[in-house]
This record gives structure tokens, C-alpha cells and sequence, in this order.
């Protein structure tokens, strides 16, 4: 455990120590400190507060969308055949798409504003959440749903007692997928035609030749990622905690 802990810091002090020497060109890869110092200067003139606003806005805006969509169809298709032969087939062929590859049109159809990006990390959102909820749904025990026939319950009562418990650790699989689709797709999409956001400091940085900025933004797309990951691990234990 402490080699675990201890090998991401003896890397810095590796790379550090290569930059000072000159093992490694500041002009390819700047020194830590250097990209430390380029992190505090978007912290201190507020930039990197308004960036983290704006692309905090976009995740969440596509991933309720998505995850709206990807859950709702992922129910229907679950629970009923009739669903399965309509909407299953045309949700398979979209998924076999590139969804990044889709930009070009989608600025086409919806301009270069805010709508194409949340878009986009919407349709990439969807997808595991929809696959993740079809199969959650069909690996509840069919005794439940007897049992519930039986003592008559309603719709509603059988997915609030039965379907949403069951499911949900992993439906929650599906939104650490989905939260990791959602940061990748955002880096796409804020470094085209953004004039806010963390990509559009990337881009930004990138025409003044500040790699610093560049590596720094990286890292908090990355750190993003785990945060939000580490929030939706505690959920799905949590969720899930009545198996142990």
C-alpha cells in the first residue's frame, strides 16, 4: 500500500528532476512545478472557477437528458417484448455510431452553441445506462413479479418496490460508464466553436503555445472524472449494500 501511495509522487520527483537537467524539453513537457504555477494563475484571476461553471453546466445538462432517455427506453424494452421489436433495433444501430464522429452534423443541424455539446454527451450518456437498466431489469427474480401479481399490485407499485431496488445497483454500473462518456464527449465538443468552458482554455492555451495550461486542463478533466466516479462507487455500494 505505501509503494501504491508513494509511486505517483516518485514519479514527479522523476520528471521534475529530468526537467531540471534537461532530459526533458520544457517546450514538449513542462516541469510540474511549472504546471503548478500555470494552475494557480487560473485560480487566482478566476478563470478556472468560470471554466469549471460552464462544463459542470454541460455534463449535467446531457447527462440528465441522456440518462432520462437511456433509462426510460431501458424500462419499456425491459419489461415488455412489444418494445424490445420496435425500439431495440434502431437503438442498436445508432449505438454502433461514433457519436464524436456525429459533430460535423450536428453543428449542421444545431449551430455552434450550447445545444450541439449537451447534445452530444447526451447521445453518449444514453447508451450504457439503456443497455445497463435492459439487463438489470430482466435479471430480477421472476418470483417477485409473481409474488406481486398475486398480492395485486399495480404498475407503479411493482417498479417502485420491486424493479427500482433490484435494479439499481446496476443501473448505477451503468452511470459510472455514462459520467466517464460524458467527460471524454465534453473535451470533444468544448474544444470546437467554445468560447467558454474547459476545453476553450485548452484551445485557448494552445494558440499562445502554453502547454502548462494545456497539461493542467487535462488534469482537471481527469480529476473530474474521478470525483464523479468516486461519488457514484458510494452510491451503487450503498444500493447495493442488502447482497453483502
Amino acid at each position: 500500500m505505501l509503494i501504491r501511495l508513494a509511486s505517483p509522487f516518485v514519479l514527479l520527483a522523476l520528471w521534475q528532476i529530468g526537467s531540471a537537467v534537461g532530459l526533458i524539453p520544457q517546450d514538449v513537457l513542462p516541469a510540474p512545478s511549472l504546471i503548478a504555477e500555470a494552475g494557480v494563475e487560473l485560480i487566482r484571476t478566476g478563470q478556472l472557477a468560470d471554466a469549471l461553471a460552464v462544463s459542470g453546466v454541460r455534463v449535467v445538462e446531457g447527462l440528465v437528458l441522456g440518462g432520462v432517455v437511456g433509462i426510460a427506453l431501458g424500462v419499456a424494452v425491459g419489461l415488455s417484448k412489444w418494445f424490445e421489436v420496435t425500439i431495440d433495433p434502431p437503438m442498436q444501430m445508432v449505438r454502433a455510431l461514433p457519436h464524436l464522429g456525429l459533430i460535423p452534423l450536428f453543428i449542421v443541424w444545431f449551430g455552434i452553441g450550447e445545444l450541439p455539446k449537451v447534445l452530444l454527451v447526451a447521445l453518449g450518456v444514453s447508451f450504457p445506462l439503456y443497455l445497463n437498466t435492459i439487463s438489470a431489469i430482466r435479471q430480477v427474480d421472476p418470483k417477485l413479479f409473481e409474488t406481486a401479481q398475486v398480492l395485486g399490485f399495480s404498475f407503479w407499485q411493482k417498479l417502485r418496490t420491486i424493479i427500482v431496488p433490484s435494479a439499481a445497483p446496476q443501473v448505477l454500473v451503468g452511470l459510472r460508464q455514462s459520467l466517464a462518456i460524458a467527460w471524454l464527449t465534453l473535451i470533444v465538443a468544448e474544444q470546437i466553436n467554445a468560447d467558454k468552458g474547459i476545453g476553450f482554455l485548452i484551445m485557448n492555451a494552445r494558440d499562445f503555445l502554453r502547454i502548462d495550461i494545456i497539461i493542467f486542463g487535462l488534469i482537471i478533466y481527469a480529476l473530474l472524472g474521478i470525483g464523479t466516479d468516486a461519488v457514484v462507487r458510494g452510491l451503487e455500494k450503498r444500493a447495493s449494500r442488502y447482497r453483502a
